[in-house]
C-alpha cells in the first residue's frame, strides 16, 4: 500500500509499505479521508515533537519512521477475532488518542498519551490498523470527508469545557488557524455572546467571521489590549491561546477579565516568558487542553451530525496522497489562505 512516512523534520516520503498483521482486538480500516493537522505540520517543520525517535513509544512500541495521519475516517475492511462491535463495510471515524486507560477519563488523558499517526502508524495510507476501542460509528447522513474533522473539532469542544465557558459569556481567541476557527465554532455552539478572533491573516479573519466569530481583528493593525479596552472594558470571560507564540500568550492574559480563564490550546515550539504579576494582580487563571475525553469525542460527533457544530467551511482543499508534501505541508507553511486540507485516500463518501 501507499503511505506517507515521517523520517525526520522536513523528510516525509510517500512510499510503498506493507500493512502489519491484524491482531484479535484490532480493526483494519480502508482509509477514505485524512486531514492534515497542525500537529502534523509541526512534526514536518520542527519535529520530532511527539513522534518517538530514540526509543519505541511506551504505549505503542513503535518509533520513527512511521506513517503519519491521525484525523481520518474510512470503511472497515477486516476485523480481529475478538471484535464484535463492527463488521466489514461499516463506515467509521477514528479517535486516534492512545492512553494507558488506568484512570477515570478526565485524568486518563493526562496519564501519558500519544496518537495513532504520531506514536504509531496512522491514516496517511491506503489502510490503517487500529484498536477496536478507537473506532466510532459514522452517523447516518454524515459524510466521511466531513467526519474527518471530528478529531480536531473534539480538541475545540474539550477546550471549551476546560475553559468552563457558559452561555452568554464573552470569548477572545488568539489564532485563526484550524483549531482557532474550530474553537470559534465550539464557542458559538456553547452560546457565547461575543467571539473575537485575533490574527495576522486577512483571509483567515474572513474565515473566522464566516464560521461564527462576531469580530475578527487584525492584531498587527489594532492592538488586542486596546481593542479590549474599547469593546469589552472589563475584559473577556474566557480567552483561548491558539497561536503558540509569546506575544499572543501574554495578550491572552491581559485581555481576560478579573478571575477569568485563559486556555492554552496551541503547541508552543519554543519557551515563552511572562510576568506572573499579571496573574496575581488580576486573579486570572490559566489552564490547558490538548487531548479529549472519549465522551467529548462522541459528543462532538453527535453535535456535527445534528448540525449544531458545522465545521465543513474550514476545509479549503482536497489533495491526493502523492501530493502531501508540496500541496499539503508546504502549502500550509507558505499559504495562509489554506486552513484545513484533506488528503484523499479511497475518496469514499
Amino acid at each position: 500500500m501507499k503511505a506517507a512516512v515521517w523520517y525526520k523534520s522536513g523528510d516525509v516520503r510517500v512510499e510503498d509499505k506493507d500493512c502489519k498483521e491484524i491482531r484479535s482486538n484490532e480493526v483494519m480500516i480502508r482509509v477514505a479521508w485524512t486531514g492534515i493537522c497542525g500537529s502534523d505540520l509541526h512534526e514536518y517543520l520542527e519535529g520530532p515533537i511527539t513522534i518517538p525517535v530514540d526509543k519505541p513509544d511506551p504505549l505503542t512500541g513503535q518509533q520513527a519512521p512511521l506513517t503519519m495521519g491521525h484525523e481520518f475516517t474510512g470503511v472497515v475492511e477486516e476485523i480481529g477475532s475478538d471484535v464484535t462491535t463492527y463488521q466489514k463495510g461499516d463506515k467509521v471515524i477514528i479517535n486516534p488518542l492512545l492512553t494507558h486507560g488506568n484512570k477515570d477519563p478526565e485524568y486518563d488523558i493526562y496519564d501519558g498519551f500519544n496518537f495513532i499517526g504520531l506514536g504509531q502508524d496512522g491514516g496517511f495510507a491506503d489502510y490503517a490498523i487500529v484498536p477496536q476501542k478507537n473506532v466510532y460509528a459514522l452517523p447516518a447522513g454524515m459524510s466521511l470527508d466531513e467526519a474527518a474533522l471530528a478529531e480536531p473539532s473534539a480538541v475545540a469542544v474539550q477546550a471549551i469545557k476546560e475553559g468552563q465557558l457558559r452561555s452568554g459569556q464573552t470569548v477572545a481567541i488568539f489564532g485563526a488557524g484550524p483549531i482557532g476557527l474550530l474553537t470559534a465554532i465550539a464557542a458559538k455552539a456553547a452560546g457565547a455572546s461575543k467571539i473575537v478572533v485575533f490574527d495576522l491573516s486577512e483571509s483567515r479573519l474572513k474565515k473566522a467571521l464566516q464560521v461564527g466569530a462576531t469580530h475578527a481583528i487584525h492584531s498587527g493593525e489594532q492592538n488586542p489590549l486596546e481593542f479590549m479596552k474599547e469593546e469589552e472594558p472589563d475584559g473577556f470571560d474566557v480567552s483561548f491561546e491558539v497561536a503558540g507564540v509569546e506575544a499572543t500568550f501574554n495578550q491572552a492574559i491581559k485581555v481576560t477579565k478579573t478571575r477569568g480563564m485563559v486556555v492554552i490550546v496551541s503547541i508552543f515550539p519554543e519557551k515563552v516568558s511572562f510576568s506572573p504579576i499579571d496573574l496575581t494582580n488580576s486573579g486570572v487563571k490559566i489552564t490547558s487542553s490538548a487531548a479529549y475525553e472519549p465522551a467529548v469525542f462522541q459528543k462532538t460527533i453527535d453535535m456535527m451530525a445534528s448540525g449544531e457544530f458545522d465545521a465543513k467551511d474550514i476545509i479549503t482543499n482536497h489533495i491526493l496522497l502523492e501530493d502531501i508534501v508540496e500541496k499539503g505541508f508546504e502549502a500550509l507553511k507558505h499559504d495562509k489562505t489554506e486552513v484545513k486540507i484533506l488528503v484523499e485516500l479511497s475518496g469514499e463518501k
